[in-house]
């Protein structure tokens, strides 16, 4: 691995903590999973959107803090460092959850609590096509999200695209994987692996696999 520290990005379902469990193992590196089942305002968010979003994000934007600043002063680069999850999905999120005053808020504390973390130096983007995305969400069987509204995964991905096109300290890696299963080792994972290798011509690039 030419990078180390390296996160993986998507919406539910995209294979993110998969790819990042088998990327950690294939370069024998550390392996940072996101805590999302220990969130108790999720399945209230999912139900009641308007009255729990501020709630959601801010224990996200604490939970993510807390589990990143362990991590760093574990020393993050001993080794090579795979996270199913990047510094900037809490900004995301909160861009399409939160009304404008909420937001300017929680940029404020985002930017006081994650200014002395380390970002990656490689952002990888899973990207599924929305009718994909569906069929996980309902194979995953998580009920709390089986009412998601497509419509709010797809702003979601566009503020994810949006987000990362703007990205200055990391590089990005956007990988349209089709319908390929990165659980196995197919010629996705073997491109996947290729892309990782592959020397950035810039620091945002666009693939398939």
């Amino acid at each position: 691995m030419k990078y180390g520290y390296v996160a993986l990005e998507g919406l539910i379902g995209a294979g993110k903590t998969t790819v990042a469990r088998r990327l950690a193992a294939h370069f024998q590196g550390r392996l940072v999973l996101e805590e999302f089942e220990d969130n108790p305002f999720l399945p209230r968010f999912y139900a009641d959107p308007g009255r729990y979003a501020f709630s959601v994000e801010l224990s996200f934007l604490a939970q993510r803090y807390h589990q990143l600043k362990r991590t760093t002063e574990q020393d993050l680069f001993s080794q090579c460092t795979v996270a199913d999850y990047s510094l900037g999905k809490s900004l995301v999120f909160a861009k399409v959850t939160l009304p404008e005053d909420e937001y300017a808020l929680f940029l404020d504390l985002y930017t006081i609590m994650y200014g002395d973390l380390p970002a990656p130096e490689l952002v990888v983007y899973l990207h599924l096509n929305m009718d994909l995305v569906r069929e996980r969400i309902r194979m995953r069987g998580r009920a709390y999200e089986q009412d998601i509204d497509v419509n709010y995964l797809e702003r979601l991905q566009e503020r994810y695209l949006d987000h990362l096109q703007k990205l200055t300290r990391s590089q990005v890696l956007v990988v349209d994987i089709g319908e390929h299963d990165l659980r196995e080792d197919g010629p996705g994972w073997q491109r996947l692996l290729e892309l990782l290798d592959e020397e950035p011509p810039s620091p945002h690039r666009i693939r398939t696999i």
